[in-house]
This record gives C-alpha cells, structure tokens and sequence, in this order.
C-alpha cells in the first residue's frame, strides 16, 4: 500500500497553529527591526524575500502563458494591492500595538460577509466587530490618528486582497502558490521605488539583511504556505472559526515579543473583535458547507466567503501549462 506524502500524515491543526504564530512573529520582528531600517525599508525586504523564497521553489513565471489577459490583469493587481497593503500595515504597526492593528485588519473581512448576502446572524458579528474597534481606537485616537488612518487603509486593501485573490484562485493548490508567488514579484517591483532607498542601509550590514530575509520568510512564506496545506483539509467552517484566534496571537506576540501590554478597555475590544469572527465564520448554514466544502483560495489570514463575482467561472478556470508536468518543478 502506497505511503501518504509526509505533508499529509501531519495533521492539518498543526498547519494553523504554525501559520497563526508565524503570522504576527515576523511583523513583531520586524518592529524590532524598525531601529535601524525604517518601515517602507523593512516592508521591501520583506515582500522581496518572500518572493524570492517562492520564485526559486515554484518558478512562478511559466504559467504566464497559460493564463488568460484577464488573469493577467488580475495579478498584477494583486501585486499592487500585496505591495500597498504590507506597506501600509508596517507604517501602522511602526505607531500602533500590533494587537490593534491586528484587530483592525478583521473588521473589513466581517463587514465583507455582514454585506456579502449572508443574512442576520453576520449583521449581529459586524456590530460586535465594530464596537470592539470603537474601543481599541477611543483609547489612543487622540494620540495616533495617523497610526489609525495607516491601520484603517489596512483593512480596506485587506478587503482589496480578498476580492482579487479569490478571482485568481482558480483550482488553488499548487497552482495557487504560483499565482502568489508572481504577485510577490509584481509587488517587491511595486514597492521597490519608495521601499528601496530604505533598504538599502541593511545592503551594508549583513546581520541586518538577514533579518529582513526572516522576517520575509516568518510573515508571508511560511504562514502562507502553512495555510493552503491547512485549508486543504480542514472543512472551511473549522478552518475559518480558527482564524478568529489570530488578533489573539497578535496580542500574544505583542506581549512576548514587544513588551506591548494592552490596556483594559484595549482587551475588551480585542476580545470583541475576537467575538465577532468567529460568529460570522462559525455559521452553521453556511452555504459553502451545504455545497461540499469547495475550497477557495485564502486570502494572507485565510478563505473569504464572498458572493461570486462577475466573470469568476472564467477567472477561476484551472491553468495547466505545457510544462506542469515536468518533474524537476518546485
């Protein structure tokens, strides 16, 4: 009888339980990193060794002719939302505890399916969501509007990020760490004019460069990769509820890694956050689970239940290039 792939015999809870702590342990780190480059220097760095990393395993670059002008299109869109998103999110947390940005980051994903025909029960978790922002940013608006507005602009490319990576999803997989893998090189290219300069200081130190490469490796490679190995076998409802642990292990590494010790009322509102995920994500009528469980490509904290979009059987139509076969790939 044929041996299972290692990958399979661990189970898919091991997968999330890395993907959560790595998620927040790389930007917790790169905080740290802040010191001696700054945010937009420390954002390049780490998009252009995640894209690194995935550019020499996967060889992204040979389904480009395989794939349609609209896909195309699409990724590149992608990459620019990638490029604008990490950007933004390390200004953020360069002014904001990481837990509150953390938070933050989960009210587009809620508002998404409180709006994304998905009935009362989601309106009820919006609100919780929102209530436990209004507490998280009552605390230090006064001091932090800029910090606030950078972790707002957050969460709308967060959404951005949902919407376009589920379009490109395709049959995911394999094909869908491709398809990440020429975002990530279409986003280090993005940042590279407002992002290089400031990297450049970590070019002179070498201890300096390889800190932003782990930081690249700890924020987008492994928790990403960890993520596709988890959803494709974890029932998505599972799946989903697990993902409102993650302002959690934000507020964790926070704690551990940056002595940032939330306040209160700043706990209150995480925890609602917290709350308010898991009740729009645990639904049990959710219709994807009536349909089977079909998997959709997550987004960087994991899949998105949205309304299908116009031209999504075409966008999501399996690319198989001539040389996918080829057994010297990845």
């Amino acid at each position: 009888m044929a041996t299972s792939p290692i990958h399979e015999r661990i189970p898919p809870h091991a997968y999330f339980a890395v993907s959560a702590v790595f998620h927040y342990l790389g930007p917790g780190f790169a905080v740290l990193l802040f010191a001696h480059v700054a945010p937009l220097g420390v954002a390049w760095l780490r998009i252009m060794s995640a894209a690194l990393v995935l550019a020499l395993w996967r060889r992204p670059w040979r389904i480009i002719s395989a794939m349609s002008w609209s896909q195309r299109r699409l990724l590149v869109l992608l990459g620019l939302v990638l490029a604008g998103m990490n950007g933004v999110f390390y200004l953020a947390i360069d002014r904001l505890p990481l837990a509150t940005v953390g938070a933050i980051e989960f009210l587009g994903p809620v508002m998404l399916a409180a709006f994304g025909l998905r009935g009362r029960r989601n309106l009820v978790a919006l609100a919780i969501a929102v209530v436990g922002v209004a507490m998280l940013t009552n605390v230090r608006l006064e001091g932090e509007p800029l910090g606030f507005a950078l972790a707002f602009v957050n969460c709308a490319l967060f959404v951005a990020y949902v919407v376009v990576g589920k379009r490109i999803a395709g049959d995911g997989g394999t094909a869908g760490l491709d398809r990440l893998g020429m975002a990530m090189l279409v986003a280090a290219v993005a940042v590279a004019p407002v992002g290089l300069a400031d990297a450049a200081v970590a070019f002179r130190h070498p201890s300096l460069l390889a800190a932003g490469f782990a930081v690249g490796v700890c924020s987008s490679v492994v928790p990403y990769v960890c993520d596709q190995l988890a959803l494709a076998r974890l029932p998505r409802a599972t799946f989903a509820l697990m993902l409102s642990l993650l302002p959690a292990t934000a507020t964790v590494v926070g704690v551990v890694v940056l002595a940032q010790w939330p306040s209160l009322a700043e706990l209150v509102g995480i925890l609602a956050v917290i709350g308010g995920v898991a009740l729009h994500r645990a639904d049990p009528g959710d219709r994807s689970r009536r349909s089977g469980n079909a998997l959709r490509q997550p987004g960087p904290h994991g899949p998105e239940d949205l309304p299908d979009l116009p031209g999504d059987d075409e966008l999501r139509r399996p690319i198989r290039p001539a040389m996918a076969s080829d057994p010297g790939r990845g």
